[in-house]
């Protein structure tokens, strides 16, 4: 909340990747408010009363932008799909910030990793998400070892750092592809000499 240099800022919802679920809704709406938010706006992106103009005005209105968990190839999707993508990059530009976790944290990164035939795992690709954050990174996998990060990262560049977030962390992440982390325990994979291998996790300070 104090990115945005207000006492109570207000805050548009993006739920585009949790389908605009209202349940889910409500409840981040709580914990935001109590976490210090003003007004939580819902930017509704899916069912018929779509209203291109209403999500914009909305959008433009708020202090801070947030980004729901739920699917992260569906949000990209309907960003895509209903032409926000380069406006929500002017509205970011402009200054405001983005902040979001689970499938919107990996939205506001560069890319994610899709099997468009989910028995083969060679069919892997990356596709493109917000990049905001300019690197990549996954969110609460740490049960299933990474997996999935893991084959981003094998699809990766040499040198490329993926960012593992377990349940509980959270990083602020800069432009300049600076990344610090601001609660719980990070862990990291690099791809080096064809390989993807672990380096040392990354802890908030004072842990």
């Amino acid at each position: 909340m104090k990115a945005s240099g207000k006492e109570k800022p207000s805050i548009g919802y993006v739920g585009a990747a949790s389908g605009d679920n209202a349940a889910f809704r409500l409840m981040v709406t709580g914990f935001l408010k109590a976490a210090g938010s003003g007004e939580v706006l819902p930017v509704r992106l899916t069912g018929k009363r779509f209203n291109r103009n209403a999500c914009l005005a909305t959008l433009g209105a708020v202090d801070l932008v947030y980004l729901s968990g739920g699917d992260v190839e569906e949000g990209m999707r309907v960003l895509a799909e209903r032409d926000l993508i380069e406006p929500l990059r002017k509205i970011r530009e402009a200054g405001v910030p983005f902040f979001s976790h689970s499938a919107g944290s990996i939205m506001l990164a560069r890319e994610w990793v899709r099997w468009p035939d989910p028995d083969d795992d060679a069919s892997a690709e990356i596709f493109p998400c917000l990049g905001y954050a300019p690197l990549i990174c996954d969110t609460h996998g740490e049960g299933e070892g990474w997996e999935e990060l893991k084959a981003l990262v094998a699809l990766e560049k040499e040198g490329v750092i993926g960012y593992g977030l377990r349940s509980g962390s959270s990083v602020s992440a800069s432009v300049d592809g600076g990344v610090a982390v601001i609660g719980g325990v990070v862990d990291r994979f690099v791809k080096r000499n064809g390989a993807v291998v672990p380096m040392e996790s990354l802890a908030a300070a004072g842990r």
